[in-house]
């Protein structure tokens, strides 16, 4: 939603299309999970008294809104991309089928994974953590708002401390809020490190696959 209170702000969708586009150009095969708080958040939704499952529901709903958005800027670019989604709607978008989204990686089309799980009460982090062990990823890279892991909220605690390394069992003992505990458990059983950067400066994805951004790792160590 960029500086707006709410909505899609094509100026950062294109950025973080250019993102992506330049990932591709080094060879690696992206796919990528999209979430939708910018236009309705369940969870905000069950807050103020809706129920739960229809908030989420709705929100699900709304990440193919962002899949549909983001897929545009980047085939207006060139790069080829493919919308899918947990919960079908053919009309606008293909239904997520696992091999299928491995044939779209593997012709070299990014692949946009939208609705969630499909199911309520699981998070974005979750349906990242999930589609990346599906996929067979090398990593999962959360682009966030801040560059990395920190022990409190930097905005708010200007002590807080920023970590360059974790492990999965460091992240659920400290409750640190970088995921969900269930996305950050998937991914300790799938052997996925997590790879948690900031997405608001331009360049920061390629940055972070080649080591260039500041970021945090979150890794299984010995």
């Amino acid at each position: 939603m960029g500086d707006q209170a709410f909505g899609i702000d094509l100026a950062t969708v294109d950025r973080i299309a250019a993102d992506v586009h330049e990932v591709t150009k080094l060879g690696i095969e992206p796919c990528i999970v999209i979430g939708g708080g910018n236009i309705f958040r369940g969870l905000s939704g069950a807050a103020k008294g809706m129920e739960r499952a229809t908030a989420d529901y709705m929100g699900m709903l709304a990440t193919v809104m962002n899949g549909l958005a983001m897929q545009n800027a980047l085939e207006r670019r060139g790069v080829p991309t493919r919308v899918v989604s947990a919960i079908p709607m053919t009309s606008i978008c293909e239904p997520y089928i696992r091999r299928r989204c491995i044939r779209h990686l593997e012709k070299g089309r990014v692949v946009i994974f939208a609705a969630g799980t499909g199911n309520p009460f699981f998070t974005t982090d979750t349906a990242a953590a999930l589609r990346a062990a599906e996929m067979g990823c090398e990593a999962l890279l959360k682009g966030t708002q801040v560059d990395g892991v920190y022990s409190d909220d930097p905005k708010k605690n200007p002590d807080a401390i920023r970590y360059d390394n974790l492990t999965y069992h460091d992240v659920l003992a400290q409750d640190l809020k970088v995921m969900d505990a269930s996305a950050i458990a998937l991914a300790r059983e799938s052997g996925i490190p997590i790879l948690v950067f900031s997405i608001h400066d331009a360049g920061a994805f390629a940055d972070a696959l080649c080591g260039r951004a500041k970021s945090t790792i979150i890794e299984e160590r010995a």
